[in-house]
């Protein structure tokens, strides 16, 4: 075997014993492995994993001489190969070399046989099944599932809501598989828009997993903090000093719903897909019950990985990948981006899709596209109306249009228009 696929396959394998939940998640089998050793590995661990059996070396090795195993210290060490986060491109690596091999077997053997052309096409089209990790699903097995719908409404699945009543009217809340993107120029309340939609996430009894790629861990949580308990975040920076008495008194409460909503915040810098991919599998493979939502702030600062021709490029590998792990992941995603200064050039300032900066394949990938808009940001003579628009410009599965909301730049609060009590502010 080459040296760098014996690798990969110790990498995989290192990584199931790591964490248990890519034995089944994976579209490894065991021909796909070269070696008896590798390929009764992974199928014992298969085995142990089918029966909801926790695997390690200690189990694997009851399972088999271990001679079969390539020795007891052999497999204590493959933990020491394990990578996570290259799993999927290990695996892809792996499947595609087997692939080949098998396909020149099967040329070799038509030759030698002298397969006709309806048994070569046959033979490979059995291949490309193997090598499939999903079924394709016949058009009647899924309509079996639509005809009581009308009829009961436990078998619709809303989506998940965004807090916003006109916002969800108009979406219909975040689907599943949906890459959303929310785009706006620097100070509009991007970063808000995406602590309020993860704090109703987490009310609703979601998990949601925000990816904080410019902002650190310590001052998102404070943001979320401010937002639900109405704080005024310049007051937050000393609390015993410049809280009221009764902002002191739900301060513990504020704190302990926060504690008890599951957001998972990771606000390490310079991800690429590949790794923001691997720490949400992780929590989603170990939150089975609940439906997950992933935000991740900001497009822009992804880190691309392979070779960059230019911005645009990258950009558009990253907005294709971000869509594939919506698509994978079965759960909304949704990303913030920044918008270009065109807008601020026009005398009308309110953006548009052609204003997403090195926009790549943003505007084809996208399920969702939300611009947001605060004329109070622009018009600094007049008292601020603490209004947001958030205008759908882009919905592949619904309509399009404007929704109007007061946003609180004090507490960074989102709150449903209301034409009688449009000044929102600090909660004293």
């Amino acid at each position: 075997m080459h040296m760098s696929y014996e690798l990969a396959e110790q990498s995989l394998l290192g990584a199931m014993f790591e964490e248990n939940y890519l034995i089944l998640d994976s579209h490894m089998q065991a021909p796909f492995f070269q070696g008896r050793v590798h390929q009764t590995i992974y199928t014992v661990m298969r085995e142990l994993a089918q029966e909801g059996k926790p695997v390690d070396y200690i189990t694997v090795l009851t399972r088999r001489e271990p001679s079969e195993l390539g020795g007891a210290n052999y497999v204590y060490g493959l933990k020491r190969f394990a990578n996570v986060v290259r799993f999927d491109e290990y695996e892809e690596m792996i499947i595609d070399r087997w692939k080949k091999q098998e396909t020149a077997r099967v040329l070799q053997q038509a030759i030698e046989h002298d397969w006709s052309t309806e048994d070569i096409v046959h033979a490979l089209e059995e291949l490309e099944d193997l090598n499939s990790g999903r079924e394709a699903t016949l058009l009647n097995d899924y309509l079996l599932t639509q005809y009581e719908r009308p009829f009961r409404p436990d078998l619709t699945e809303p989506g998940i809501s965004t807090g916003l009543s006109d916002l969800d009217k108009l979406l219909n809340g975040f689907q599943d598989s949906e890459y959303i993107v929310v785009a706006a120029r620097p100070s509009m309340g991007k970063t808000d828009v995406l602590n309020h939609f993860a704090l109703q996430a987490s009310k609703d009894g979601h998990i949601p997993i925000v990816f904080s790629l410019e902002m650190n861990r310590k001052t998102m949580i404070d943001r979320m903090i401010a937002s639900t308990g109405e704080y005024n975040r310049l007051r937050m920076r000393d609390p015993y000093e410049y809280f009221t008495e009764p902002q002191k008194e739900r301060w513990t409460p504020t704190l302990n719903y926060l504690d008890n909503g599951g957001i998972h915040i990771h606000d390490h810098c310079s991800l690429s897909v590949r790794e923001i991919k691997a720490k949400a599998r992780y929590i989603i493979k170990t939150n089975p019950t609940k439906r997950p939502i992933l935000f991740i702030d900001y497009l822009q600062i992804i880190r691309p990985e392979g070779k960059i021709i230019n911005q645009t490029v990258a950009i558009g590998q990253i907005s294709n990948e971000l869509k594939a792990m919506a698509k994978e992941f079965d759960c909304p995603i949704v990303v913030l981006s920044q918008l270009s200064r065109a807008s601020e050039t026009r005398y009308d300032k309110h953006p548009v899709m052609s204003d997403l900066r090195d926009s790549g394949n943003i505007e084809q990938d996208a399920d969702v596209i939300a611009l947001l808009h605060r004329e109070d940001y622009y018009d600094r003579e007049n008292e601020p109306t603490n209004i947001m628009e958030i205008e759908i410009a882009k919905h592949r599965n619904g309509p399009t249009g404007t929704v109007t909301t007061i946003y609180s730049k004090e507490t960074g609060k989102i709150y449903d228009f209301d034409k009688d009590f449009y000044k929102r502010g600090e909660n004293t």
